[in-house]
């Protein structure tokens, strides 16, 4: 279910502007098909799409502002489907997808089938070029978007899978499985002495330790083992862990954002551990740095319950664009 450990990487890259047109474009085709009294649902909440209370977010189960898809007919299902995987690379729109077919798994468990139960909202307008976004949230998906000409935003960005571990049928695997097994290959790959250091707990915590904040603070994490205290080839598995992260992204902002950590400096990373280190033990990992933090934990259920965040500590909610596209109005109306 999970994949291949590395994305598979595009012919031709997609640029950001192209990205954002695609995007608009899904969010126009949603549009087309709802109908009156479902675009007022869809367009709950402040007329500013940086007012706090859009930063109000959860991963847990129950209704959030906005259209549910739990009435939604197949062609707006298929719309709302569209618009996700606009928001992602081939991969990160797997992976969402993914989530909503491992949630389907879990009522079906507990006996209790039927229709999706998501929360979509839309911000500003995808016609003209303003800035705009939207957000898709319900249990274990969480994905927030904005758009304006200077660029695009998808953080928060949270995936979970309950279970972990789907045993049988055709949604057999782990959804999460590259995130967990790239972790872990690394700080088993640690000496004695690293591990001390990126080991902070023999306990892992319940969940992921920053929730659902809404301004992300990567000193809230364990420091954990610096990037400069680790072997050539653990740099690597710590690069390659980073950037699965960021490859949920559209591929031009995936691109841009480890562009910038590269030219922050790799030494700024870190990497710290809780929990067991065989597979089927609960656990936690992070990955600490200046500008942005990951978390993953597999520690309910007894270890078959995953969870895993992306934030940006400047471009979470697209607080940077939006704050640049209004100064850059107020400056253009005062000349």
């Amino acid at each position: 279910m999970g994949g291949s450990e590395e994305p598979t990487a595009a012919a031709a890259p997609e640029t950001a502007a192209a990205a954002a047109a695609r995007m608009r474009e899904a969010g126009r085709a949603l549009l087309a098909v709802l109908e009156p009294a479902q675009v007022r649902e869809l367009r709950a909440g402040p007329a500013r799409l940086d007012a706090p209370e859009l930063r109000e977010w959860t991963y847990l189960p129950g209704p959030r502002p906005g259209l549910s898809t739990e009435e939604l007919g197949a062609e707006q299902r298929a719309a709302v489907d569209a618009l996700l995987a606009a928001a992602h690379s081939a991969h990160g729109g797997r992976l969402a997808a993914g989530a909503i077919e491992v949630e389907r798994h879990r009522r079906e468990l507990i006996g209790r089938p039927g229709p999706d139960r998501y929360w979509l909202r839309l911000l500003g307008d995808p016609d003209g070029d303003g800035p705009w976004g939207w957000r898709m949230n319900g249990h274990h998906l969480a994905v927030h978007v904005l758009v304006t000409p200077a660029g695009l935003r998808v953080t928060p960005h949270f995936v979970g899978s309950e279970p972990a571990l789907v045993a049988a049928g055709p949604r057999a695997g782990r959804l999460l499985g590259p995130e967990e097994d790239m972790a872990r290959e690394l700080v088993a790959d640690l000496g004695a002495g690293a591990r001390a250091t990126a080991v902070f707990a023999a306990e892992p915590p319940d969940d992921i330790l920053t929730r659902a904040d809404p301004f992300a603070d990567p000193e809230l994490l364990p420091a954990g083992l610096p990037y400069g205290d680790m072997t050539a080839g653990q740099r690597r598995l710590l690069e390659r862990l980073v950037r699965r992260y960021l490859a949920r992204a559209p591929e031009a902002y995936a691109r841009a954002c480890w562009a910038d950590a590269v030219a922050q400096g790799l030494d700024t990373l870190s990497f710290a551990w809780a929990g067991g280190l065989a597979p089927g033990d609960r656990h936690y990992y992070c990955v600490r740095a200046p500008d942005f933090l990951i978390e993953y934990d597999n520690t309910q259920d007894d270890g078959n319950h995953a969870h895993s965040v992306w934030r940006h500590v400047r471009h979470d909610w697209g607080l940077d664009l939006l704050r640049a596209h209004y100064e850059d109005g107020h400056a253009r109306r005062a000349g």
